[in-house]
């Protein structure tokens, strides 16, 4: 099973930036296919941005163009780097190695004046 730790969620001003790390374990990390997913309360949990092992990106259509989804595998890590924030994009921020039960804890953003 592999360990995902998030962070870097937090307050954050309507037009606002935040950057998401998460750390992974294992030495395989370079082979995953990595993804962000997001809850928001009452909602079922999305798919937010998902990067092949060849750093392939897709996007959900709401995040297209505001959100970028990139990786270093050196430090086994997968990043979400959120721009233009609006609070509809308020939610719990969830890392997940695709094709596994493998969650993070989240992450919460909150987008708020």
């Amino acid at each position: 099973q592999v360990q995902l730790v998030e962070s870097g969620g937090g307050l954050v001003q309507p037009g606002g930036s935040l950057r998401l790390s998460c750390a992974a374990s294992g030495s395989m990390f370079s082979f995953y296919t990595m993804a962000w997913y997001r809850q928001a309360p009452g909602k079922q949990r999305d798919l937010v941005a998902r990067i092949t092992s060849g750093h392939f990106a897709v996007y959900s259509d709401s995040v297209k163009g505001r959100f970028s989804i990139s990786r270093d595998n050196a430090k086994n890590t997968v990043y979400l780097q959120m721009n233009s924030l609006k609070p509809e994009d308020t939610a719990v921020y969830y890392c997940k190695k695709e094709g596994s039960d493998s969650w993070g804890q989240g992450t919460q953003v909150t987008v708020s004046s």
